[in-house]
C-alpha cells in the first residue's frame, strides 16, 4: 500500500499563522463595535448609588459631555408645575427615603455642613453646622431648631428640567430627578432665590465657583439625558475656561 502523502510543514505554518491573524482581525471588529455603541449610548460610567447621586465630572469629561449634549429650545414651559416631580421638603413628612433611609435634604445638609452635630436617636438629622456657600462665598451659621438663612438648591432647577424633557418622563422618574443628592446644594437663601429656575446665561455663582458649578450641571444634564439652548451651551463653555486649560483641546 502507498504511504498516505502528508501536507509539507511550511504549509502547515502558513496555515496556521493565517487563522491565527484571522481571529485576531474578528476579536479586534467585536471589541470596536462593543467599544463603539457602549460610547454612543454614554453608559460607560456607573449610575451612582442613591445617597450620593449624579456624579460630578473632571474638567476633560465636562468638555466632552458638553460637546455631546442635545442642543434644543425650551419647550412646555407653560405646563410646568413643582407637584409633577412629587413632594417637596415641607417638614410634614412624606418626602421619599433614600437607599441609605434619610431623605435628600437630609443627606445634603450632612454632607455639605462642617463642623456637623447630627441627632443621636436620629442620625440624618443634622442639628447644627456651618456652611461655606458655594454661591457667595459666605459663612452660614446653621441651627435645625432656629430660623435658617440656608436652603437647598436644585442646581439644575426642576422648571428648567421640566423645559429640556422632564416634561416627557413618567411620574416615577422626575420625583428620582428632583431627589438627585448630586444636583442638590446647600446654599444661601437670597442666593437660591436669585437663581430661581435660571440657567448659567441668566445667572452664575460667584467666579471663583464657575468650574465645579459648570461641571455639577453638565453632569446632571448629561446623566438624565436633558438637553441645553445654545446660549446655555456657550456660557458653560466659558464658565469651565476657569477650570484651567485641558491636556489636548
Amino acid at each position: 500500500m502507498a504511504p498516505r502523502s502528508r501536507t509539507p510543514a511550511p504549509r502547515r505554518r502558513r496555515r496556521f499563522l493565517a487563522s491565527t491573524v484571522l481571529l485576531a482581525a474578528v476579536a479586534a471588529t467585536a471589541v470596536a463595535l462593543y467599544l463603539d455603541r457602549h460610547e454612543s449610548t454614554h453608559t460607560d460610567r456607573p449610575v451612582t448609588d442613591e445617597s450620593t447621586g449624579t456624579a460630578v465630572p473632571d474638567t476633560q469629561q465636562a468638555h466632552t459631555d458638553l460637546d455631546r449634549l442635545a442642543v434644543a429650545r425650551n419647550r412646555n414651559w407653560e405646563s410646568y408645575e413643582r407637584n409633577a416631580f412629587g413632594p417637596g421638603w415641607s417638614g410634614r413628612g412624606g418626602e421619599p427615603k433614600l437607599s441609605d433611609g434619610c431623605t435628600a435634604r437630609e443627606d445634603v445638609m450632612k454632607r455639605d455642613l462642617t463642623d456637623v452635630r447630627l441627632g443621636e436617636s436620629n442620625s440624618c438629622l443634622a442639628l447644627s453646622g456651618t456652611l461655606h456657600d458655594p454661591y457667595t462665598g459666605a459663612q452660614l451659621p446653621y441651627n435645625r431648631f432656629k430660623a435658617s438663612d440656608i436652603e437647598i438648591d436644585h442646581v439644575v432647577a426642576l422648571g428648567d428640567a421640566w423645559r429640556s424633557g422632564a416634561s416627557e418622563w413618567n411620574a416615577d422618574q422626575r420625583q428620582k430627578f428632583a431627589n438627585d443628592v448630586g444636583n442638590l446644594l446647600a446654599v444661601q437663601k437670597q442666593a437660591n432665590q436669585d437663581k430661581g429656575s435660571k440657567t448659567p446665561d441668566q445667572w452664575k455663582p460667584r467666579q471663583e465657583y464657575w468650574c465645579d458649578y459648570a461641571r455639577r450641571w453638565i453632569g446632571v444634564k448629561t446623566r438624565w439625558s436633558l438637553t441645553v439652548q445654545p446660549t446655555e451651551k456657550a456660557a458653560l463653555s466659558d464658565m469651565l475656561a476657569a477650570c484651567g486649560p485641558v491636556p489636548g483641546r
